[in-house]
């Protein structure tokens, strides 16, 4: 036997092989005929070539990849991981072969390679790793610099605590561990569900990998080798979520061209070359286009050059010691926001750059992210995991992680827990973590790197849902932390608990979220009959985000109208029309999603730059009244509904109504104010029991499949969409065998 591909009834790849180097070729292999277009539309996109097949839509994000320069971080990565540790290498090595081996019969099974006239390419030994990179780059949120640096420009420095939580292009999970005293079984559960933007084919791949040195089940990301971040081995167990740590820096930079290329001012005043080419991008349907790639000591310059922001935009706002006359201050008094929250003031108070006068150069954007600067992307970790059997051999394993910065959960057979946090975060001075920095002056270089915290459970458990926490020493901006209490106040509900009994957690519907304008609306006067209906009908309601719910439709359609209000109110209207940034980074700019995110401070603060905000809710409700009709009988489903990211429109797909909202555990985010549309959520749910192995559960939102067609390419919908989860199956004789390989 070298290598033997089985099934399950749901098409979930089984794979057994003679050693970890065979199984890992049949893992790329399977991978490759699963999912042969969603492979090489992440390899084009971390090579920057997506544009050629996918057309000028993709333009913005290719531009980005080249200028951030994320194959050349990939290969760099990979040079080292092969001079450090040579058998994770040979491991990469052997995924990249089966998969080669795996394309031409994936693509001729997948129809999107016939509608593009895309042919399947080659797989480098380095590109699992510019993959990962692709997927994880804006991970931490970096151009959320860029939008606390609109917020100071115009309404002062304190105002970014207003906006200070976690925004729409972010990524979250929820997870949580019940030790052994707190379950049926007296051994621990580990569950949650990972939130990404959904896609599809979906962005973790079920699998079960099997040689005579391990045996794991779990939730891995095509492309990349192994199990990197959900995964149970029978003796134990370990999840993740993102820890919401802050790790990538802006520097702004002062670029000049000269005869030999192009220069970048240091902080020590001494103008040094900058490395610098040109790429060309193909664009189908378009002429080529040129992207000029410079990289400075401090990293890649992903916004602007040495003659500003390119394609006609303006040159990058000159400092903030000139604040337009009228700047508002930041009311005073914002309850809830007080508790832990990171001075985002000390970032902007003392080193605001100084107006630049006619002489000095025009400012571009550079970009610090670990690999680029330690050549490492944190792969060996990924072959000790599979390897693990205690909670002690995750905890060394997770010690090589890079990034992104996670928030790690494990529990082992013999009681062994782990709650810490695993990935590189440097050290640097308080204005790197919360806006752009000048590359120019002294004391914003990286000294070293965190060493990351450890944590414990209360009362038998530990919830995880990217909350201020353990991590909160690494970061800047969280989640709010609903999703995290209710997790802990649901489990506080039983003294024991069961794996069967974790999917009702998955599935809460309740918004706490909604309290502040719940309040509001409840001090509203002089309403219409019609609107006071209203105004009862949401006073009385459960604050569940049900899809079945009337009251849950009417309150998104008053959200959504007081969003609207108050981001057309003049104190907002400089934010409104965000720079002429790259258009891959406006989403964190955009104003309606930020006003969406933050309402909860916006409606909570004392005062707000004299906007009333009980008229503003009067307003909404009286617009929401005379909707009313037209909204008759509609429930939260009919507009909630699940919009998956694909590389090609499908025309043929009935998007499904949801449950949820964004602050509920079932988190399936809306943009408030713009949208009820869902694209992310929980990307996949998992249960990990630690007393029996085939009683863990799991669910894709989609299939197992990427091929438009097959039974298992949405087969799991149902479930993922009523809160049910898959069986677990390890015993290869319960299983059909498909192929030797």
């Amino acid at each position: 036997m070298t290598g033997e591909i089985f099934r399950d009834a749901w098409g979930i790849p089984h794979l057994r092989a003679d050693d970890a180097m065979a199984l890992a070729r049949v893992q790329g292999r399977v991978t490759a005929l699963d999912r042969a277009w969603q492979l090489e539309v992440e390899r084009h996109r971390s090579e920057g070539t997506s544009a050629s097949f996918l057309g000028a839509e993709a333009l913005p994000w290719d531009r980005f990849v080249r200028r951030a320069r994320l194959d050349d971080t990939a290969r760099r990565c990979f040079a080292e991981l092969e001079r450090r540790d040579p058998e994770s290498a040979g491991w990469v090595r052997a995924y990249v072969d089966g998969v080669n081996e795996g394309l031409v019969e994936g693509a001729r099974r997948t129809p999107e390679f016939a509608r593009t006239g895309l042919a399947p390419g080659r797989w480098e030994p380095w590109t699992p790793l510019g993959v990962w990179l692709g997927i994880h780059i804006l991970f931490a949120g970096f151009p959320a610099k860029l939008w606390r640096e609109q917020v100071v420009r115009h309404l002062g420095a304190d105002a970014v605590r207003l906006f200070a939580t976690d925004g729409p292009a972010t990524s979250g999970s929820n997870g949580w561990l019940v030790s052994g005293e707190r379950t049926v079984t007296g051994r621990a559960i580990i569950a949650g569900d990972p939130h990404r933007f959904i896609e599809e084919p979906g962005v973790y791949q079920q699998i079960h990998l099997s040689c005579p040195e391990f045996d794991v089940i779990g939730l891995a990301v095509p492309g990349v080798p192994g199990i990197a971040h959900f995964g149970h081995t029978g003796t134990v167990a370990w999840a993740i979520t993102n820890a919401m740590a802050d790790y990538q820096d802006l520097y702004r930079e002062r670029l000049r061209r000269t005869g030999a290329g192009v220069e970048a001012l240091g902080p020590d005043g001494v103008w040094r070359r900058a490395a610098r080419h040109t790429e060309v991008v193909q664009v189908a349907g378009e002429e080529p286009v040129e992207v000029e790639v410079i990289e400075t000591e401090r990293g890649p310059v992903v916004i602007g050059g040495p003659e500003g922001l390119p394609d006609g935009s303006a040159d990058l706002p000159e400092g903030f010691a000139d604040l337009p006359e009228g700047s508002a201050a930041l009311p005073e008094g914002l309850p809830g926001l007080g508790d832990g929250l990171p001075d985002l003031q000390e970032g902007f108070s003392s080193e605001l750059p100084s107006p630049l006068d006619d002489t000095t150069p025009p400012l571009a954007v550079a970009l610090r992210y670990p690999p680029r600067v330690t050549s490492d992307l944190g792969f060996s970790a990924l072959l000790p995991l599979l390897r693990a059997r205690r909670v002690a051999d995750v905890d060394r394993a997770v010690d090589r992680w890079a990034e992104p910065v996670n928030v790690v959960q494990a529990a082992d057979t013999e009681g062994g827990l782990l709650h810490r946090v695993a990935g590189k975060v440097p050290v640097r001075s308080a204005a790197n973590r919360v806006r752009l920095v000048p590359a120019w002056e002294p004391g914003h270089d990286w000294q070293g790197w965190h060493d990351t915290p450890r944590g414990g459970l209360v009362d038998g458990v530990a919830a995880m849902a990217n909350q201020r926490g353990l991590a909160a020493p690494l970061g800047v901006e969280f989640a709010p932390p609903h999703r995290a209490d209710r997790v802990t106040a649901l489990l506080g509900e039983k003294d024991r608990w069961s794996a069967a009994d974790m999917p009702a957690i998955h599935m809460d519907t309740r918004l706490a979220s909604a309290a502040p304008l719940l309040d509001l609306l409840s001090t509203v006067a002089h309403l219409t009959p019609a609107a006071a209906r209203i105004r009862q009908t949401l006073l009385d309601w459960d604050r569940r985000m049900d899809a079945d719910s009337e009251a849950a439709a009417v309150y998104a359609a008053l959200r959504g109208a007081v969003v609207r209000r108050l981001a057309a109110h003049p104190a907002f209207a400089a934010l409104s029309v965000p720079p002429a940034y790259p258009e891959i980074l406006l989403p964190w700019l955009a104003l309606l999603p930020r006003i969406g995110f933050a309402l909860e401070h916006l409606l909570r603060a004392q005062e707000l730059y004299d906007i009333d905000r009980t008229e503003t809710v009067r307003a909404a409700v009286e617009e929401v009244a005379a909707e009313q009709p037209a909204a008759a009988g509609r429930t939260w489903a009919d507009t909630h509904r699940l919009a998956p990211w694909r590389a090609l429109a499908d025309p043929s797909y009935d998007a499904p109504g949801l449950s949820g909202d964004h602050d509920c555990v079932l988190c399936t985010s809306a943009v408030p104010g713009l949208t009820d549309l869902s694209a992310r959520g929980p990307a996949a749910r998992y249960v990990w029991d630690l007393a029996d192995r085939e009683a863990s559960r799991w669910v894709v939102p989609l299939g197992a499949s990427g091929v438009p067609g097959s039974p298992h390419h949405r087969d799991q919908l149902p479930l993922w969409l009523g809160g049910e989860l898959a069986p677990v199956l390890t015993d290869f004789t319960k299983l059909k065998k498909e192929s030797d390989v």
